[in-house]
């Protein structure tokens, strides 16, 4: 999580030099921090943005580059003989298939408005991760929206013991991600309360069988 008051400053010093500001939300983006993207969630505007992945809802690859007017305007629309354009084209660039699962996506991110529900199941996700720090194996949990992270004390080599409770959990029917010793949670926005119980109760039995 950034420090309160950290992308703030960030924008700052970018608008004092002239530099790009830049945000990743290829994970964040889409209604996993309870708004479109983080970027409104924490109230800070970048020059670009780079997205994928909840695009098309995992359902097709898709990637995209948004950018700001002025951005865009260099790269494109550059006058005649004041340079080439910019190269930014790619074999698969709008490709139909992909572009019909992005339209289909955002409709049904829009209609169902699962963005909002995102928002809404935020707070007991959060808490239902927060109490997995009672565990001995726990070092820390921390999150946002719709993501979470829980780290653990390192096993007899780097990324073990993380490997171990993903193994585990998905013996026994949870999928979960993991960055070494850190256990990564998304889970779908479609999700009640009760899965969410679920999803925690198998992390839960996996961390304590590998605190034995």
């Amino acid at each position: 999580m950034p420090p309160k008051g950290y992308l703030e400053r960030l924008r700052e010093i970018c608008d004092r030099h002239g530099i790009l500001l830049v945000f990743d939300e290829v994970i964040c983006g889409f209604g996993r921090c309870g708004a479109p993207f983080a970027a409104q969630a924490f109230g800070v505007t970048p020059d670009v943005i780079t997205v994928a992945k909840a695009i098309t809802n995992g359902n097709a690859p898709m990637s995209a580059v948004i950018v700001k007017d002025e951005i865009y305007d260099t790269i494109v629309e550059r006058a005649p003989g004041e340079g080439i354009e910019f190269f930014h084209g790619y074999t698969w660039s709008a490709h139909p298939i992909a572009c019909a699962a992005a339209s289909a996506a955002l409709a049904i991110y829009r209609n169902d408005r699962l963005f909002e529900r995102a928002k809404s199941l935020s707070p007991y996700f959060l808490d239902q991760v927060a109490a997995l720090r009672s565990l001995p194996v726990v070092t820390d949990t921390r999150g946002y929206g719709l993501l979470a992270a829980v780290d653990l004390k390192p096993g007899p080599a780097p990324g073990e013991r993380g490997f171990s409770v993903l193994r585990r959990c998905f013996e026994t029917g949870a999928v979960v991600r993991v960055t070494m010793d850190t256990i990564i949670l998304a889970p779908p926005f479609v999700c009640e309360q009760g899965d969410i119980d679920t999803i925690i109760g198998l992390l839960r039995d996996a961390l304590k069988a590998e605190s034995r």
